[in-house]
């Protein structure tokens, strides 16, 4: 199943500004915040020396340039966060698609390689490898998406047959070309499959509780028009 989506509510799923986790997505692991905590300390002397040696008119600008980069280990990932946002929303149409989990495979990806020397004095590369998650998601359409994350413990209780959603993006009016999508949720299981949290929660919940609540309520619809089409023919039998 795939539902467009209106520009407004794709706009509230995928927010310009950082969210929580994405915050805590791009402020990476402790030697990424002792890096840019230096690009800090290092911006302030520059510009402390700047001032110091040269006589400049604007002392304004470089008040504002002294606090940008004082705080540049604190405002670099929302930066980082809203960039990678903004790239997800340039996509003029959006839809919701739900289907099933139709086959799933463990790989290994190469991140980087690093030199060393052995005790040998011998230089040694090592290759630093990631094991990732890879799932084939289809409907019955025959609409089909490939995506791959980073493997998670919590992923072991997933299995071919789950339901599963997620937000993909276009160029084109009707999504029949998917340029982008989103990170991966499992009802059954409460459960996120993703490497980067691209969709406030929230707002993607709403949308699909409204969803599953109207094909709930087509079933109905259609029962009580069946129904009534039922009386009106027996009160017609009965008129004659």
């Amino acid at each position: 199943m795939l539902v467009p989506l209106t520009r407004q509510k794709f706009e509230q799923v995928i927010p310009l500004i950082a969210t929580g986790p994405q915050y805590k997505y791009y402020w990476g692991k402790f030697s990424n915040f002792l890096q840019r905590l230096l690009i800090s300390v290092v911006s302030i002397v520059v510009i402390l020396l700047v001032k110091v040696f040269f006589k400049f008119e604007f002392d304004l600008i470089v008040f504002v340039l002294g606090i940008v980069g004082a705080f540049y280990w604190l405002w670099y990932p929302v930066f980082k966060a809203s960039v990678r946002n903004s790239k997800c929303r340039r996509y003029k149409y959006s839809g919701f698609f739900r289907g099933r989990i139709l086959d799933w495979w463990i790989t290994d990806q190469l991140i980087g390689k690093q030199e060393t020397v052995n005790n040998k004095g011998d230089l040694v590369i090592v290759e630093n490898r990631e094991k990732r998650l890879n799932l084939e998601i289809g409907d019955d359409t025959g609409f089909t998406i490939e995506f791959e994350a980073p493997l998670r413990s919590a992923y072991k209780v997933i299995a071919r047959g789950q339901i599963a959603e997620m937000i993909v993006m276009s160029d084109r009016a009707d999504l029949s070309s998917i340029e982008e999508f989103s990170d991966i949720y499992i009802p059954s299981r409460d459960l996120w499959v993703s490497d980067y949290p691209f969709v406030r929660q929230d707002f993607f919940n709403e949308v699909s509780r409204r969803l599953r609540e109207g094909q709930q309520d087509r079933p109905r619809r259609r029962r009580r028009s069946e129904e009534q089409r039922s009386r009106r023919a027996e009160e017609e039998d009965d008129r004659y």
